[in-house]
């Protein structure tokens, strides 16, 4: 997020001292005792237990857990010291070299080196949904075992951020770099890593069970013996359990009745936000490779039809913000200048008409239908919503459940759907999270939350080309406010509101992650208060 000067990281790498255990208080490490199971409800099934070739929450919860990376970053974001001991980025931003721990191990006893963390870089830049997030690494050179120079083609100003949470996870060389295709490769979903907690069982749709590693380089951590993840096929269920005690904690509250509900559980504490980076938007994506909708009008004209402060104010309890464009709100390179798109039938109307898409006999303009992200009440509510608003201007909409997450995904990502009800989040910034919903060069069947509305504009291309290269902050901000007002325009998406998502955990847990990640950063200080 900032301009980093070599001075800037040399003294970032030596904080995180006596006064803290990376980066929280000893005082409030000190609230939890060692021991002890925590049982979290989630909505959403992995497919994938290595975040190298996954994203999406659902997979880097675990996977943070399971992996260490080089940084960690804070609640400042200020990065923080984790494998990497301390690093060094060269004064032409075109290198940073990881020193790394001599300590940490995988959790079946070989050593973490720098040839894991030049196999685990490969990996990412070749396989992971966020192309650009490493996109300009061209090489990692490797001077000995616990050094690792990454070399970059171009200054990448999201290069740090992009090595903390479970972006960058350091995958074990002599497991995943046995010559099968990493993609399909076995251990996915049985995997290897160097994180706090190991892996015991994975039942995809019904639990997944780590149990604390010993060997962690962390001294004294992890704090709890287990961590049981149990999956919910919907959010009352998972509710219905929180007042049961059947689990400790639900970090994903976003109805507004449902929080209200939740806080009146008996020993619980509800926390809002707690994971700044995550920069959460939801949107009605559309797919351009419809013939109607890639005129631009005809996305336009939905977009005027839909009533945003309806939505958000009284179908989802006024709990959210709303969303204006392709940044979060809370993102530095957030800009406010671009099309609202207030509800106006008639310039909706007026626009069907300018892309030749006339009414019927029935005044039916046009038949499409809606997905949405199965496991999230939001974008069932907007789903149904949706139907009568597009009525008013002639659009026939049936709305089409997945049964579960994969259903959905591959649906969105073969472009074998029209309209989807969905999210997508900057990942702190905008290289990281943004660029992959609107390069061309991200339109990659198969993969989830890429370019999958195909959206391709060659001004849009080589002005993030430039936005993710430029050291300057005031002129990234630029770049990235012409952005905005473009994409809005051009309306692949109709940007609706940004989650804030509210957790409920009950009061015995102590040491929530504080960072800017939230539970998507390795939870090695949670513990539960002793009494």
């Amino acid at each position: 997020m900032n301009h980093w000067t070599r001075r800037d990281v040399l003294h970032a790498a030596a904080l995180g001292g006596a006064s803290s255990i990376l980066g929280l208080p000893l005082d409030a490490a000190a609230q939890a005792a060692r021991g002890g199971t925590l049982v979290i409800g989630y909505p959403q099934t992995p497919r994938s237990l290595n975040p190298a070739i996954q994203s999406g929450a659902a997979a880097m919860m675990p996977g943070a857990q399971l992996f260490a990376t080089p940084l960690k970053f804070d609640g400042k974001w200020q990065p923080r010291p984790y494998l990497a001991e301390r690093w060094i980025l060269s004064d032409d931003a075109r290198s940073v070299t990881l020193f790394l721990r001599k300590d940490a191990k995988f959790h079946d006893g070989r050593p973490v080196t720098s040839a894991d963390v030049q196999f685990s870089v490969e990996t990412v830049r070749d396989h992971h949904p966020f192309k650009t997030m490493f996109a300009p690494v061209n090489g990692v050179t490797l001077p000995d075992a616990h050094t690792a120079v990454i070399r970059l083609a171009e200054p990448h100003p999201a290069l740090l951020l992009a090595m903390s949470s479970a972006l960058l996870p350091i995958l074990p060389k002599h497991v995943f770099g046995d010559g099968q295709p990493i993609a399909t490769h076995p251990r996915n979903a049985n995997p290897v890593g160097s994180g706090p907690f190991r892996l015991v069982e994975f039942k995809p749709g019904e639990h997944l069970i780590l149990e604390r590693f010993d060997g962690y380089f962390v001294k004294d951590r992890p704090l709890l013996d287990r961590i049981v993840v149990r999956y919910f096929r919907d959010p009352a269920s998972m509710l219905l359990a929180l007042e049961r005690g059947e689990i400790d904690a639900h970090t994903g509250l976003v109805d507004a009745r449902e929080i209200e509900r939740a806080r009146k559980i008996p020993g619980i504490q509800l926390i809002s936000a707690g994971a700044p980076a995550i920069g959460p938007l939801n949107w009605l994506a559309m797919n351009l490779r419809h013939p109607q909708l890639s005129d631009k009008r005809v996305r336009q004209a939905i977009a005027y039809a839909i009533d945003k402060d309806f939505l958000l104010k009284t179908l989802l309890g006024g709990v959210h913000p709303r969303a204006t464009g392709p940044i979060s709100i809370d993102s530095p390179f957030y800009s406010a200048e671009v099309e609202k798109y207030p509800l106006d039938l008639a310039k909706a109307a007026r626009l069907l008409d300018a892309a030749g898409v006339k009414p019927n006999a029935s005044g039916t303009r046009l038949a499409l239908t809606v997905d949405y992200l199965p496991g999230v009440s939001d974008a069932k509510v907007i789903a149904e919503y949706l139907k009568p608003a597009l009525a008013k201007v002639g659009i026939e909409l049936t709305v089409r459940a997945s049964p579960d997450f994969p259903t959905w995904a591959r649906r969105t990502s073969t472009f074998n759907y029209d309209l989807s009800v969905d999210s997508a989040w900057n990942w702190g910034d905008p290289v990281i999270g943004v660029h992959r919903t609107y390069l061309s060069s991200n339109i990659r069947e198969g993969v989830p939350w890429s370019n999958t509305q195909a959206y391709s504009s060659p001004k849009v291309d080589e002005m993030l080309a430039q936005a993710g290269r430029e050291r300057d902050a005031a002129r990234r901000k630029q770049l990235y406010r012409e952005f905005q007002r473009i994409v809005v325009d051009d309306c692949p998406v109709v940007f609706l509101h940004e989650t804030r998502f509210h957790g409920a955990y009950q009061r015995k847990i102590a040491n929530l992650p504080a960072g800017i990640w939230g539970t998507l950063e390795a939870m090695d200080e949670v513990g539960l208060r002793k009494g």
